[in-house]
């Protein structure tokens, strides 16, 4: 226990790399390294498959991505609705972030989303997507009128969603990939090597997965609450 006790302090503490010589220091911790390599990861890819696009006979990578594409785009206009739909590209493109971020621990690096301050500045972004388009889709009076209903006196408990629902994406997303950690570092000190082998494919790929399609999910109906009359 010992030793799951020292990697789980590893996992938790947020490791300065470098500082940068400017305002007085600014530290730049490893999840933040990270992010940036999962950054140019996905627009790299970007780049390569929206490279030599055409219109008439296109290549299998064109079709390949015009599909993807679509599928996306059908699969958020369901979840937000044709008042909501308008942002399905910001939520595909936390999808695609997420996934990479919680995937990238099978090539050895520390996926950002063990960063509590990442999770948490994911959160935030999504919920200040949720006012906002609220606001746009009812204007700033009727947006205020919204945390009267459906009486004024649970007012105080729908603004106090405000800070519950980003709290909730984060430690939700948090809470589930330190999780996986957790156990599978669990299974290795109590079961024979091939048993974790077997469980890490599902912990690092598929559970990766379902955690950026869940913390997507949640956003997406957020946002739909938000833009319905």
């Amino acid at each position: 226990m010992g030793k799951l006790s020292a990697d789980l302090q590893e996992q938790l503490n947020v490791t300065t790399v470098f500082r940068i010589p400017i305002f007085g220091g600014i530290d730049v911790s490893e999840s933040i390294v990270i992010t940036w390599v999962v950054m140019a990861i996905i627009l790299l890819l970007s780049l390569w498959f929206t490279h030599d696009l055409r219109i008439f006979n296109p290549g299998k990578r064109q079709l390949m991505i015009e599909t993807f594409v679509n599928w996306l785009e059908k699969f958020f206009g369901d979840m937000l609705g044709d008042n909501g739909k308008q942002y399905w590209e910001y939520l595909a493109t936390v999808l695609l972030f997420v996934a990479v971020s919680n995937l990238i621990g099978i090539f050895g690096m520390k996926p950002p989303t063990k960063d509590l301050n990442i999770t948490l500045t994911l959160a935030v972004m999504s919920i200040v997507l949720v006012e906002v388009s609220g606001i746009r889709a009812k204007g700033v009076r009727k947006w205020a009128k919204s945390f009267t209903q459906p009486i004024a006196i649970i007012t105080p408990i729908n603004i106090l969603e405000l800070f519950i629902r980003p709290l909730s994406l984060c430690m939700r997303l948090f809470g589930n990939v330190l999780g996986a950690f957790i156990i599978m570092e669990m299974l290795k000190l109590i079961v024979p090597a091939v048993v974790p082998a077997i469980f890490s494919l599902y912990f690092d790929i598929f559970d990766g997965l379902i955690q950026a399609y869940v913390f997507v999910f949640l956003t997406s109906l957020y946002i739909k609450e938000a833009v319905e009359p």
